[in-house]
């Protein structure tokens, strides 16, 4: 019988997710698995956690929250035997949308049972994990005005959760209306580039800013590679360009936006700059050291998902 803990982040999203856990066990024990369940008390117990499943050979951890609890909980999994199952119910949750899963809401309680349940006798597969600094990340690790504005906003309270996109939106307008740009120095791969941007961001994923935007279509989970984007600009109306051209997918042809494809990079900067990892404040710096560790994290995912793979399980 394979041994799953169900660890859920009793803040994350709009709605408390704690009355509707139990019921995730059902799917679950219909499916062969034994299940315990574990309430997180802050990012680092989450990690610790999931370390300690790891240690004692769980088959899954089930993290249940936003894309930051997510993360927390794959810090602990990594170059471990112990799988990560996702179950969205945070207020941003990109990576379970880019996999197809539907998203826990009020009035959509029961996505939990039936995510639970596609999950359940799925392949386990292996995907890629950043480190930025030497902390881990799935899906992003950028500086500029978005790790900025992240700083600005996090932790939200539950009010500001139902209302994230207008208050990201408001918040990153008024950051870049005082915003001039960061000078950086990139160094990826061994090849230098310098310039002026207003974001620099490495991606592991499609999607980015809550999934709103479509910023690298043909990124893959497993390909020992990620992308940076670096968008140029030093003003509030570049800003809002690239916004626009984010949303729309014409950055692909900007010339204002920028993507190279590496496996270590360093960004560098004379004044220091804010980091923000999977969508969390991280710790400030002057330079942020990324590097792909290559299939470093077994998952479950869909089945249905398995094109975001380069070189997919299969049963």
């Amino acid at each position: 019988m394979r041994k799953g803990l169900l660890l859920y982040n009793p803040a994350a999203g709009r709605y408390s997710v704690k009355r509707f856990v139990r019921g995730i066990i059902t799917p679950l024990k219909a499916a062969g698995w034994s299940v315990e369940i574990a309430e997180t008390l802050n990012g680092t117990h989450a990690t610790q956690t999931a370390h300690q499943a790891a240690r004692e050979n769980y088959d899954a951890v089930f993290a249940i929250g936003g894309d930051g609890t997510v993360g927390q909980v794959a810090s602990g999994l990594i170059d471990s035997e112990t799988a990560l199952a996702v179950l969205p119910a945070g207020t941003a949750n990109v990576w379970a949308f880019e996999q197809g899963q539907k998203l826990f809401g009020l009035f959509n309680w029961w996505a939990l049972k039936e995510n639970a349940a596609k999950l359940a006798n799925v392949e386990p597969q292996y995907v890629d994990v950043g480190l930025c600094n030497d902390h881990p990340f799935l899906l992003w690790a950028g500086v500029g005005l978005d790790a900025q504005t992240i700083h600005k906003i996090e932790p939200r309270s539950r009010f500001f959760k139902h209302v994230a996109v207008p208050h990201y939106f408001a918040t990153i307008v008024w950051e870049a209306t005082f915003w001039h740009g960061l000078d950086l120095r990139i160094y990826a791969d061994g090849e230098l580039v310098e310039g002026r941007y207003v974001v620099a961001v490495a991606t592991n994923i499609r999607h980015y800013a809550g999934g709103l935007a479509l910023l690298s279509p043909d990124a893959l989970l497993d390909d020992n590679e990620m992308d940076l984007w670096l968008l140029s600009g030093n003003s509030l109306a570049d800003a809002l360009m690239h916004l626009y051209e984010l949303a729309s997918g014409r950055h692909l042809s900007s010339d204002q936006a920028r993507k190279i494809s590496f496996r270590s990079a360093r960004i560098e900067s004379d004044a220091a700059f804010s980091i923000q990892v999977d969508g969390d404040p991280a710790l400030g710096s002057r330079c942020a050291n990324i590097a792909v560790k290559h299939r470093a994290l077994k998952v479950l995912m869909p089945d249905d998902a398995l094109y975001l793979l380069k070189n997919p399980n299969m049963k």
